[in-house]
């Protein structure tokens, strides 16, 4: 371990000194950094070229069971009996048993920081009924997040054939994962102990550079025969969040040092400038079937500029888009977008009600269209 930090440090030393673009990930096959809010591209190294993710397919997995947490759909307190096909799992695991029962939050814990294969079956079919039905739902979520270049045949990564992936598109699966806090905070331990089966397992994490470099808080490491050594990784510094994902490096030393390399230039070249605070942004519009009219709505994230430092002027431009939405709606549904256009790129932020808005009744109703009489506001 100490060996591993002092050749990061070492290698940052030359980096700050020595580093330019060709250098930044030398020993990848295949490599991204982008700021996590926005996407922004920061650096690129062939990524849209698929290759096999190996365990950062992982992330996937994990994005599932933390969605169906917070859907409710299952909790972390739920006991998953274990089944022959993930107690069979090969390569790294937590050694489940056929038969046991095994709560869910020990499941995450064994998927997010040992990188265990027979744990991610396990979730796989608590969630997806099969290990088959889950891989489906990988796959739509995939789609969903704009991937066009990835095709998941397994919840954990071994190699198989079609088992495909892209730097960038494994970007985008870990920019959704890491807006969930949990998702971090599972990802970030470097180690705990967990019970499986009345028996307490010491858990270590795969990826060290959360213990040996400050500010790295995930994501997931991965390695096979034909992947060779993966990390998608994410680290924040001065409000800004940045994901870095590197693909077939030849040795764990140099998918360590690749990662760090792209993090130190991207927080060294770039920086976030918040435009609008989310907690001062409230607006108000007009939904003509709801029992209340006037629907105040707000954004759901801060609005940031990634701008390169070395280029102060920086021109943009705001607009918003508010869909054409209905009562009854829920607290936190989506009626429109924040659109922020600079750097010849455009980014979207979702406007949210924070408050149920029922439907009017027929009294309700009367009651708008006199409202409307008598002030001569416009009916939609």
């Amino acid at each position: 371990m100490k060996k591993l930090f002092f050749f990061v440090l070492i290698f940052l030393f030359i980096f700050r000194v020595y580093a330019s673009e060709d250098e930044i990930a030398p020993h990848a096959g295949s490599a991204i950094l982008v700021e996590a809010s926005t996407g922004k591209l920061i650096y690129e190294k062939e990524m849209n070229k698929k290759m096999y993710p190996a365990s950062m397919t992982k992330i996937m997995t994990l994005l599932l069971t933390i969605e169906a947490l917070e859907d409710g759909r299952i909790n972390l307190d739920d006991m998953v009996t274990i089944s022959k096909n993930a107690s069979s799992m090969g390569g790294t695991q937590i050694f489940l048993k056929e038969g046991s029962k095994i709560k869910v939050e020990t499941l995450l814990k064994g998927i997010g920081i040992a990188s265990a294969n027979d744990a991610s079956v396990a979730m796989a079919e608590y969630i997806g009924g099969t290990e088959d039905n889950f891989v489906r739902m990988m796959n739509e979520r995939a789609k969903e997040l704009g991937c066009k270049n990835t095709t998941f045949k397994n919840p954990h990564g071994l190699d198989e054939k079609g088992h495909l992936t892209t730097a960038y598109d494994l970007s985008l699966i870990a920019r959704e994962l890491v807006s969930h806090p949990l998702a971090l905070k599972i990802t970030s331990t470097y180690e705990d102990y967990i019970d499986v089966s009345g028996e307490n397992h010491w858990l270590v994490n795969t990826n060290k550079l959360v213990r040996f470099y400050s500010g790295i808080d995930g994501l997931k490491t991965g390695y096979t025969d034909k992947a060779l050594y993966c990390l998608t990784a994410t680290m924040e510094r001065n409000n800004m969040r940045l994901i870095s994902v590197v693909m077939k490096e030849d040795s764990k030393d140099n998918r360590s040092s690749d990662t760090v390399n792209m993090m130190e230039y991207g927080f060294s070249q770039y920086g976030s400038k918040k435009i609008i605070d989310k907690n001062e942004y409230v607006k108000t519009t007009t939904i003509n079937n709801a029992k209340n009219r006037n629907v105040k709505y707000y954004l759901d994230s801060d609005v940031n500029l990634i701008v390169n430092k070395n280029n102060k002027d920086v021109n943009y431009k705001i607009s918003e888009e508010l869909y054409n939405k209905k009562a009854p709606l829920k607290k936190n549904d989506v009626i429109g977008k924040l659109k922020l256009s600079y750097d010849n790129n455009s980014y979207e932020y979702n406007l949210i009600i924070k408050e149920d808005v029922k439907k009017a009744s027929y009294i309700n109703t009367i009651e708008n269209i006199f409202s409307y009489l008598i002030s001569g506001s416009k009916i939609k």
